[in-house]
């Protein structure tokens, strides 16, 4: 039995604005199925610590193997803890989207990265740690090594893992060792009830520019209803109310859904949940069963109202699929959520504006405005890297918790004011009703001049 630490090492950025606080699922596989192995776990969720109190639980935890999960916006962060914890443990290990994609970033300071999906290759790697056999053994990692050539990135890949298609089989997620109850009060005093994830399939077949599917690479696979809702009834035995579902596009196969919601009905489960869906993915159908079977909210990445940037996006999708999703979703009941990006490498002045009144126009009931962010592994990224001038750091910015990275078309001021306009517009929409009409219209137009004239 070796001890294992795991970090999940996020801290609330201190103009953090995002509405959205989940436990981490991907480290939580990852300690389940250490603890499986027969390994004594200890999970370090930072979520609700400060630095210095999240230092000092993981250096008391004096564990022979630390893994630190990283993503962009937790870079600094994870290279910190190796830093101070360098000397402490027999192996330091990275995981995650940012050390897949690029893991010379982490080997100065780890002695592994695993790359994609993690369970079974920390297994391999403890095993052979214990074992004392070469690591370089192990598949889905890379290891530092001693350039031969002026050219050699000095990286060592070892063969790649194949995506475990029985998912069943994963262990469930370990959320016992998460700070529950600290979930259950944020998302309580955020929203009114408690809320965990569920994640019912892996990956997404679709190529959208924006994003980043470096650990599940193009994969896509399910777990059975009966594993899902299993999942299900153990989340809402630690006392959370309600489930998010963390699939890329839950509705990815219509009859999959409707067996996950047969199963619910069929046990006699009542609560709520949400899910993420794709505006060509939905009908009447699904979206009637959905609610019966406890949905009440789907959230569409809808992302352009203009179908030349959705061309450019790689969605394929067009805006008329996403005016008739959210109306089928709504005719069924559900609450509608949607995600857009303003000022895409692409957009000009006309586009942004179509798309501020497209999504002025549809009866959402949550709309999310971002400026385009491209994350290192996806092809936005590789489309603009040349032009990026800086690293993401939130407190660069004054409005909220996303800088502008790269050089762009639109200025970051007038980026945020198209932001900033379009919230305006749905809020009005949203709380005026039927008399939102008399006032959306000359508030658009007056803002629409503003607008233009802003660099």
């Amino acid at each position: 039995m070796t001890s294992v630490l795991l970090i999940y090492p996020f801290f609330k950025p201190r103009r953090d604005r995002s509405v959205f606080r989940f436990p981490p699922l991907g480290i939580s596989y990852v300690a389940a199925s250490l603890r499986q192995a027969g390994h004594d776990v200890t999970l370090l969720d930072c979520t609700f610590l400060k630095r210095d109190a999240a230092l000092r639980a993981a250096l008391e935890a004096r564990a022979e193997v630390v893994g630190i999960y990283s993503m962009v916006t937790m870079l600094d962060d994870s290279l910190w803890f190796a830093r101070q914890l360098r000397g402490q443990s027999r192996l330091l290990v990275a995981g995650g989207p940012m050390p897949t994609c690029d893991p010379k970033l982490y080997l100065d300071d780890f002695d592994v990265v695993v790359r994609g999906e993690g369970e079974q290759t920390m297994i391999e790697l403890i095993e052979a740690l214990q074992s004392g056999d070469d690591l370089g053994a192990v598949g889905g990692i890379v290891l530092k090594k001693e350039r031969n050539t002026q050219t050699d990135t000095g990286l060592a890949f070892t063969k790649d893992r194949s995506f475990r298609k029985d998912l069943d089989g994963i262990a469930f997620p370990a959320r016992e060792l998460l700070p529950n109850s600290e979930y259950s009060e944020y998302t309580k005093r955020k929203y009114g009830y408690s809320i965990t994830t569920v994640m019912s399939t892996r990956g997404c077949p679709f190529r959208c520019e924006f994003c980043s599917n470096v650990v599940f690479g193009g994969s896509y696979r399910e777990r059975s209803a009966a594993s899902v809702v299993d999942e299900i009834e153990a989340a809402l035995g630690l006392g959370y109310e309600r489930i998010s579902f963390a699939d890329d596009v839950f509705t990815m196969k219509r009859e999959r859904v409707a067996s996950v919601c047969d199963e619910i009905l069929r046990r006699g489960l009542k609560f709520k949940w949400e899910c993420l869906g794709r505006v060509d993915a939905l009908d009447a159908a699904t979206a009637a069963k959905m609610r019966q079977a406890g949905c009440t909210r789907i959230y569409f990445g809808i992302e352009s109202g203009n179908e030349e940037v959705l061309e450019l996006m790689n969605k394929r999708i067009t805006p008329e699929q996403a005016r008739n999703a959210v109306r089928l979703a709504t005719a069924a009941g559900l609450e509608v959520g949607a995600f857009f990006i303003l000022f895409y490498p692409g957009d000009t002045e006309s586009t942004v504006l179509e798309t501020l009144h497209f999504a002025a126009s549809l009866p959402l009931d949550y709309l999310g405005l971002s400026m385009p962010y491209p994350l290192p592994g996806t092809a936005l990224y590789k489309r603009v890297k040349d032009s990026i001038h800086r690293d993401w750091r939130p407190e660069e910015s004054p409005f909220g918790s996303h800088v502008l990275i790269f050089k762009s078309d639109f200025s970051e001021a007038k980026m945020w004011f198209g932001i900033f306009k379009g919230q305006a517009q749905f809020r009005m929409r949203k709380r005026l009703g039927r008399l939102a009409p008399v006032f959306l219209s000359p508030f658009e137009k007056i803002s629409d001049s503003v607008f233009r004239l802003l660099n």
